[in-house]
């Protein structure tokens, strides 16, 4: 064996219960757990059964697993695969009248598949998604990491309570589900910060303090390690992860690029070994793993990669009413009116095919890194889970054949990162500059033009909720610290990245807009309940009953306590410019 290959998976949706159906809310979930979550689950059973571990990393976000575990998702998404089974019903009906048995045939394909969901699905012990992955990690077949609670992009929060209540949060709710503490925990965007002296990028909200680094936040909750982009710790430009799947992006960032200059490459360290992370010299450290960007092209690039091939089925066409797709890639380049039909038949050979080339791939950079340097080194892939099989179809039964090919293949050993540090702990401290997996490395996806006002609010949101908690965090009053427990609530689901995302891709950007007006209202409202709870002595019938319903809404993080945004004691330790990448 020559190196290691560790394949790490993002699984991550907002919180959308009780926020929308279609065309943007609860549909994302029922969408992804069809087309993602499901058919992964199948192939990584149907390797355990042949006695393959798939010895992946698969991060499932603490907001993501509350979905699949609440039952009004559960009792939503056979109703979802039972209108899908009904439209392909008709599709079918449809096509046979016009004479189309091509289409007709491939109606019966969809109609098929999601009565396969419904069996697998009702399979599931109490239908529980999230316990079939946990169950997989129990016989040590795969390591599930966390994440931050609401997927809050850390290194843009306004205070460090915030961060810490983010971290701490998705810890405890992954002890929750899945019994155990968790070793790993994915970065939101892959975002990452160093301790310096910040000062807010908001205008019309200054102020200015030292910041701790993100992995003191990690180092504190007991998280061994997380993943970045591979700029980070090379330095040198990197290809951002988004751009070539969302056209507006192309446009933020031609904006951006023209007063950006990528940091200098770092020629004494390598991709292929994780590193000690510190920003302050005090020991409060946690690991990194660089994403291998070659190899990655090769997968989520709709452009350059796998996904692009002509014979896989097309994302972007579908017919209505329904919403299946009938086409083909037929070409990158194709207009959607050019896309030809699918044909399944012609699919097993681009699989096999590709599958082996990725194999061959990963080989190729493992050979040539053990050779120059005589060690043994790690090729980290990290993906969105929802490449395979929401935006690539076929993805989920491409990642099972790469899995069975490494697994008979000599030089290369599958690993997930847990059990990979667990053999190779690193003992070079480096620190790093701050930045993401966006395009051009940096955070201009999450805060441009479009987006600062959202900062605004999610700012004095989070002091307001350090103020109060810090005022009433020796209450017990039992009225009182379920405001304040509503209220953070509030904040978490306004702080998620996701609305930032949303609003820069304009793929949901009134959605998203949508809802962090909805929760900065919703605290606003809570603020002034709490006022005239604490000024009057009692909930009035009109207050108590808005909490009811804010409360069975965002029914999330049961244990949630407030005074995790208790003000955090001074830390003392050097620290380093926030543009050192030395």
């Amino acid at each position: 064996m020559k190196g290691y290959f560790s394949l790490v998976l993002h699984s991550h949706l907002p919180y959308v219960i009780n926020h929308g159906e279609w065309p943007h809310g609860m549909d994302w979930l029922y969408e992804a757990a069809a087309e993602t979550y499901l058919p992964l689950l199948r192939e990584f059973n149907s390797l355990v059964a042949d006695g393959i571990s798939p010895n992946i990393t698969i991060g499932i976000t603490p907001i993501l697993a509350e979905q699949l575990a609440a039952e009004r998702f559960k009792d939503g998404f056979i109703d979802y695969l039972k209108i899908k089974i009904k439209a392909a019903q008709e599709n079918r009906e449809e096509f046979a009248t016009v004479g189309n048995l091509h289409l007709e045939k491939l109606a019966g394909m969809w109609e098929n598949y999601y009565q396969s969901l419904i069996d697998e699905f009702n399979s599931l012990p109490n239908r529980n998604i999230i316990q079939a992955f946990k169950k997989l990690q129990d016989g040590d077949h795969l390591e599930i990491i966390t994440c931050a609670a609401t997927h809050g992009y850390l290194p843009l929060l306004g205070n460090d309570e915030a961060i810490d209540a983010q971290v701490r949060i998705g810890k405890e709710t992954y002890c929750r589900h899945f019994g155990r503490d968790p070793r790993g925990m994915w970065l939101p965007e892959c975002a990452y910060r160093p301790s310096y002296q910040w000062s807010s990028p908001i205008k019309e909200y200054p102020k200015t303090f030292m910041r701790r680094g993100i992995e003191e936040f990690l180092f504190k909750y007991d998280i061994q390690y997380f993943i970045v982009d591979k700029h980070l710790i090379l330095g040198g430009k990197n290809r951002g992860v988004y751009i070539d799947r969302y056209e507006s992006l192309k446009q933020l960032w031609q904006q951006f690029e023209k007063n950006w200059t990528p940091p200098p490459e770092e020629k004494s360290r390598s991709i292929y070994q994780p590193y000690l992370v510190s920003s302050t010299g005090t020991g409060r450290v946690a690991v990194a793993y660089g994403r291998h960007e070659e190899s990655a092209l090769q997968v989520w690039s709709g452009e350059w990669g796998y996904p692009g091939d002509g014979r896989y089925l097309e994302f972007h066409k579908k017919h209505f009413p329904g919403g299946h797709r009938y086409w083909r890639v037929t070409s990158a380049k194709a207009d959607l009116a050019d896309k030809q039909e699918y044909v399944p038949e012609n699919v097993e050979e681009a699989l096999e095919n590709q599958s082996d080339h990725f194999v061959e791939v990963l080989r190729n950079y493992i050979l040539k890194y053990y050779a120059e340097s005589g060690k043994i080194g790690v090729v980290t892939a990290p993906f969105d889970t929802e490449l395979f099989g929401h935006w690539w179809f076929e993805g989920p039964r491409w990642l099972g054949k790469v899995l069975r090919k490494i697994n008979a293949n000599p030089d290369i050993q599958a690993i997930s990162l847990g059990n990979h540090l667990a053999k190779n702990r690193p003992t070079q401290v480096i620190t790093m500059p701050e930045g993401s997996w966006g395009q051009g490395g940096f955070h201009y996806i999450w805060l441009n033009q479009w987006t600062e006002w959202t900062w605004k609010h999610i700012y004095a949101a989070e002091d307001q909720m350090v103020e109060l908690a810090e005022k009433y965090r020796e209450t017990g009053d039992a009225t009182l610290r379920r405001i304040l427990n509503d209220l953070a609530r509030e904040l978490l689901l306004l702080e998620s990245s996701d609305w930032q995302f949303l609003i820069s891709t304009w793929s949901a950007r009134d959605y998203a807009e949508n809802r962090v007006g909805v929760h900065r209202d919703q605290f606003q409202n809570i603020v002034r309940i709490l006022n005239d709870y604490v000024n009057n002595g009692r909930l009035s019938e009109t207050d108590r009953k808005y909490l009811e319903r804010i409360e069975r809404v965002d029914d999330i993080f049961p244990g949630l306590d407030f005074t995790y945004w208790c003000k955090l004691p001074k830390e003392t330790g050097p620290v380093v410019s926030n543009n050192s990448s030395k």
